[in-house]
C-alpha cells in the first residue's frame, strides 16, 4: 500500500529514535482525504502496555498530520498556515505541540473533528439509540447535550437564554418538549437558565431541533464555549437600575452564536451584565463582569452610566473578578468582551484542564500585561478612572426575587415565584406560562437564585396571580432559609457529584425552617463537586460534597465539608471551613445548631449572619455550634 510521502518520511525518521517496545511490522493506512489514521497490528499478541503505546502512537501521528495541514479540512494542503474560523485555535494547539507539551484529550477531540462538523453522526446515533463515545460525549456538549452516565443512561440538555428572559409560549413549549422527550420536569440553573434531563439518545436530536423551533437554542451551552449570558432579571422594570441589560446581553449572545471562531476555547467562559438592579446577578463570579456604574463629573471622561470591567472571576477556585479600573461604554461591551476572549484563545492552557481558565492566564502574566494585549486586539487604549470617580452601587434587596415588588412602570408589579431548589414540573410550567400570558406582560424571567419572576402584573391582578400560582403548588412567599436555598443537580443526574445535593438541600430546609426563626437574609448553597456550580464558597453557609470515611474501614458515605462567611458584591469573599467530613444525614442538625449559635451570640439584633461568621474563625464557629442542642 502506498503511504503519503510526508508520512513515509516521518516513519523513516522515527526509526532513528529508540522505541520503548520491540518493533513489530505495522500496516499504516493513511490518505490525503482521510480524517483519521488507522494502525492495524499484524496477528501478534501485545501486552496491555504495548497496546497503549500503539494507541498513543496513532494519536500522535494524527495530531502531527493535522497540525501540518495534512488532515481534516486542510487535507491536501501540506505546509500551509491554518485558515478559517478555527485557525486561532489550531495555531494555539500547534504552539503547545511545538513546545514539546501534550494536548489534553479534549483538545485532541476538537482537533481531530470539530463538533459542529459531526452533526450527521449525532443524528445517526439517535436513529440507533446509541450512547456516545467519550470523544463524542465531549463533542455533543457543543449542542448542549451532556451524556451523564454512570449517573443516568441519558442526556441532560442545557439551553441558552440571554438575560434569562423568555416568552410564555416558549416556556410552555419547553414543558411540552420535556414531557414528550425527557423527564417531565425542568431545572432553573444558577446561570438563569433551563436544563432538561433524562433524555434517551433516540430523542436527543428531536429535542434540540424542537428547542430551535421555539426560537430558543442549546448551541454552545457546554464544553469549551461561552456559557449562557446572564443579566439583571428585572432589566427594564427595576425602579433602581442604572441600565437595562437586555440589549447588551442579547447582542453578546448573538455575537457568540454567529462567530464560530469564538467556540472551542481552552475552557468554558462566563460573562455577566449587572444593571445595578435590586436582584444580584453575581457578575463578580464570572470571567468577565460588566457592572453598570454612575461616573461622576470632573474626572476627564463623559459623566453618566458606563460599565466597570472586572475579569478573571471563578469562585470555585476561590477568586472573584478583579477590578481593572477600566470603564466601558455600554455600546462597546461586545467589542471589549470579544477582544478579551481572543487573548484567552491565544494564551489559555490547553494542557491542563484545571488551569485552563482565564484567571490563570492573568495570574501567570499579570493584569497589566494581559490588558495591554487586549488593547492590541481592540486597536485603542482603555478608558481608566480612579475608584472615587464612581458612585456607590444601589444596594441589593436579597429578597427581591421572592414575592411581590413594584416595578418602575406605574401600576405594575413583578412576582417572584419560589421553586424547590430550582425544580419545576411540566404542569407547573404550563400554569406559570398561562399566568404570565393572562395576567402579566407575557414574559418569564429566570434568576441565578434558581427561581423565576412573572413581570408586568397589574396591581389589581396581583392577588389573583398569587392565588393562581399557589393553585399549581408553588409559592410567592418563603422563609429566609427557604428563599436562599440553592443546590446543584447532585449525583442523581451528574457523574461528577459526590452526593445527592437537591435531596439533602430539601432535608436541610425541611428540618431547619420550623426550628430556627431567621430574621435576616441567608443563603445556604449545596454543591456536589469542585466545579462548584452552586457556588458554595460565596454563601453564608456553603456545603461541598465529599465521601466521608466510616469507622476504621475503607467504606464511605455521602457527606460534606461545611463553610461559613462567604459573600458577593460589596461583601465578596470566600467562606472558611467550619466542619470537615460531615455526614449528609447529620447536615440538617448541624446547620440548625450553627444558626442557633448565630442567634444566641450575635452582637446585636441587626447583625447579619455574614458579619457574625466573619467575627470568628472556623474553630470558634464549630465550638459555638457544637454547644447548641438540636431540637
Amino acid at each position: 500500500m502506498e503511504i503519503e510521502p510526508a508520512l513515509r518520511a516521518e516513519a523513516i525518521s522515527s526509526r532513528a529514535v529508540a522505541f520503548p517496545y520491540p518493533l513489530t511490522p505495522l500496516i499504516v493506512a493513511a490518505g490525503a482525504s482521510s480524517r483519521t489514521m488507522k494502525i492495524d497490528p499484524l496477528s501478534v499478541d501485545f501486552t496491555d502496555e504495548q497496546k497503549r503505546y500503539l494507541e498513543g502512537f496513532a494519536t500522535g501521528l494524527q495530531i502531527s498530520k493535522v497540525g501540518r495541514g495534512l488532515g481534516g479540512a486542510s487535507a491536501g494542503k501540506a505546509n500551509t498556515e491554518p485558515s478559517g474560523p478555527d485557525a486561532a485555535h489550531i495555531k494555539a494547539q500547534d504552539r503547545v505541540i511545538a513546545s514539546g507539551k501534550k494536548l489534553v484529550d479534549q483538545e485532541k477531540f476538537k482537533r481531530e473533528e470539530h463538533p459542529f462538523d459531526a452533526y450527521p453522526r449525532l443524528k445517526q446515533q439517535a436513529l440507533t439509540n446509541a450512547p456516545p463515545s467519550p470523544a463524542d460525549n465531549f463533542r455533543w456538549r457543543y449542542y448542549g447535550l451532556f451524556y451523564v452516565a454512570p449517573a443516568q443512561d441519558s442526556y441532560m440538555c442545557r439551553l441558552r437564554i440571554p438575560n434569562g428572559i423568555l416568552k410564555h409560549w416558549q416556556f410552555a413549549g419547553m414543558a411540552d418538549l420535556a414531557e414528550r422527550y425527557c423527564g417531565p420536569f425542568c431545572h432553573v440553573t444558577t446561570r438563569a437558565n433551563l436544563q432538561v434531563r433524562e433524555i434517551p439518545p433516540k430523542h436527543a436530536v428531536t429535542l434540540i431541533e424542537g428547542i430551535q423551533d421555539l426560537g430558543l437554542c442549546s448551541r454552545g451551552s457546554g464544553a469549551d464555549n461561552i456559557r449562557n449570558v446572564t443579566g439583571t432579571p428585572t432589566a427594564g422594570i427595576d425602579p433602581q437600575e442604572l441600565l437595562d441589560t437586555r440589549e447588551y446581553a442579547r447582542e453578546w449572545h448573538y455575537h457568540i452564536l454567529n462567530d464560530r471562531s469564538l467556540t472551542g476555547l481552552p475552557r468554558k467562559f462566563n460573562v455577566a451584565f449587572d444593571g445595578a438592579g435590586k436582584i444580584a446577578v453575581l457578575e463578580d463570579t464570572n470571567d468577565i463582569a460588566f457592572a453598570a456604574v454612575e461616573v461622576k463629573d470632573g474626572f476627564g471622561v463623559e459623566p453618566g452610566v458606563w460599565f466597570s470591567l472586572g475579569i478573571g472571576g471563578i469562585t470555585g477556585h476561590k477568586d472573584f473578578a478583579k477590578s481593572t479600573g477600566i470603564i466601558v461604554k455600554p455600546v462597546d461591551a461586545t467589542k471589549v468582551a470579544d477582544a478579551i476572549v481572543r487573548v484567552f484563545i491565544d494564551l489559555g492552557d490547553r494542557t491542563n484542564r484545571l488551569k485552563a481558565r482565564l484567571k490563570y492566564v492573568i495570574d501567570g502574566m499579570g493584569m497589566e500585561k494581559f490588558l495591554n494585549l487586549v488593547e492590541e486586539k481592540l486597536g485603542h487604549a482603555f478608558t481608566r478612572v480612579p475608584p472615587e470617580a464612581l458612585s456607590p452601587r444601589p444596594a441589593f434587596d436579597r429578597m427581591a426575587h421572592i414575592g411581590v415588588h413594584r416595578q418602575k412602570q406605574e401600576g405594575l408589579s413583578w412576582i417572584g415565584v419560589a421553586l424547590p431548589v430550582g425544580k419545576i414540573t411540566c404542569d407547573q410550567m404550563r400554569g406559570l406560562a398561562k399566568i404570565a400570558r393572562d395576567l402579566g406582560d407575557g414574559e418569564l424571567r429566570l434568576t441565578v437564585w434558581q427561581n423565576l419572576l412573572i413581570s408586568g402584573v397589574r396591581n389589581e391582578n396581583v392577588a389573583l396571580a398569587v392565588a393562581a400560582i399557589e393553585a399549581i403548588g408553588l409559592a410567592t412567599k418563603a422563609s429566609q432559609i427557604r428563599a436562599g436555598l440553592i443546590a446543584c443537580t447532585g449525583n442523581a443526574g451528574c457523574k461528577f457529584a459526590a452526593s445527592d445535593t437537591k435531596r439533602h438541600a430539601a432535608a436541610i430546609g425541611d428540618w431547619c425552617e420550623p426550628r430556627v426563626e431567621i430574621d435576616t437574609p441567608l443563603n445556604i448553597h449545596i454543591t456536589g463537586c469542585h466545579h462548584s456550580c452552586a457556588q458554595h464558597y460565596i454563601s453564608d453557609i456553603g456545603l461541598i460534597a465529599a465521601k466521608v470515611p466510616v469507622g476504621e474501614s475503607d467504606d464511605t458515605v455521602e457527606g460534606y465539608h461545611l463553610f461559613a462567611g462567604g459573600g458577593f458584591g460589596p461583601h465578596a469573599d470566600v467562606g472558611q471551613e467550619v466542619f470537615h467530613d460531615l455526614k449528609a444525614e447529620d447536615a440538617p442538625k448541624t446547620v440548625e445548631r450553627l444558626l442557633k449559635a448565630y442567634l444566641a451570640h450575635r452582637a446585636s439584633p441587626d447583625e447579619t449572619f455574614l458579619t457574625f461568621a466573619r467575627r470568628h474563625d472556623g474553630e470558634t464557629l464549630r465550638k459555638l455550634a457544637d454547644a447548641e442542642v438540636s431540637s
